[in-house]
């Protein structure tokens, strides 16, 4: 994934302990998060959690889902080590992977997950990066596997709420790449990809997070 630049609200996260940053929106939706996942992941195998930003969200899943062994990515440097920071010492968490979640041909060395997670990141990337994440996300998975997409959408084509139009605007004026993606697009990114969806869940703060799994076509 190029570079982006984006407003100051987007992708924060401030210095902590040590190498540990902290993203307020992680802070804010761990607990959400993890109940959903309790609820619709699988209760175990391989987990891999795409863009891991700053561990928070993987540290906390790791231990509400002891029987899942997580994988973490993340693209730079310094975020993998502080998901290395917030991992440390939980049995069930594989130290964090230089992945690109935008680029072609990384379920090669991802293949034959439980699940793929995915939270807070296709609104800043482009209608093209994201078509390329869910498809590799889809050959990542094993028959049967799920697949959780988290964060804000347009819902059939419409921003529902000032805050989301002021943050969507924000992006395009930033990026006219990037930017809220419509519903509709992720219901058919995912049939294309021979993933069913499961459910559409309404989360806080105006989110979704959509459910899919892969079938045997």
């Amino acid at each position: 994934m190029s570079k982006r630049k984006l407003p100051p609200n987007a992708s924060v996260a401030t210095e902590g302990d040590g190498s540990k940053l902290v993203a307020p929106a992680a802070s804010r939706n761990t607990v959400v998060l993890c109940d959903l996942l309790a609820r619709v992941a699988p209760s175990s195998g391989q987990a891999l959690e795409l863009a891991s930003g700053t561990g928070q969200h993987i540290s906390a899943f790791a231990q509400r889902m002891p029987g899942l062994h997580w994988q973490p990515s993340e693209v730079t440097s310094e975020r993998r080590a502080s998901i290395d920071a917030y991992t440390k010492g939980l049995p069930n968490t594989a130290a964090a992977a230089h992945l690109d979640a935008t680029a072609e041909g990384w379920h090669k060395t991802m293949a034959q997950q439980d699940l793929v997670l995915l939270i807070n990141l296709l609104h800043l990337i482009s209608l093209p990066e994201a078509e390329t994440l869910v498809a590799e996300a889809a050959c990542a998975l094993k028959t049967d596997g799920r697949l959780v997409l988290y964060g804000p959408f347009k819902r059939d084509g419409h921003l529902t709420s000032d805050g989301d139009q002021r943050f969507h605007d924000a992006l395009v004026q930033q990026d006219p790449e990037i930017g809220y993606k419509d519903d509709t697009h992720i219901l058919s990114m995912l049939k294309d990809n021979a993933l069913e969806l499961v459910e559409i869940v309404k989360m806080p703060a105006n989110n979704l997070a959509f459910v899919a799994q892969k079938t045997g076509i």
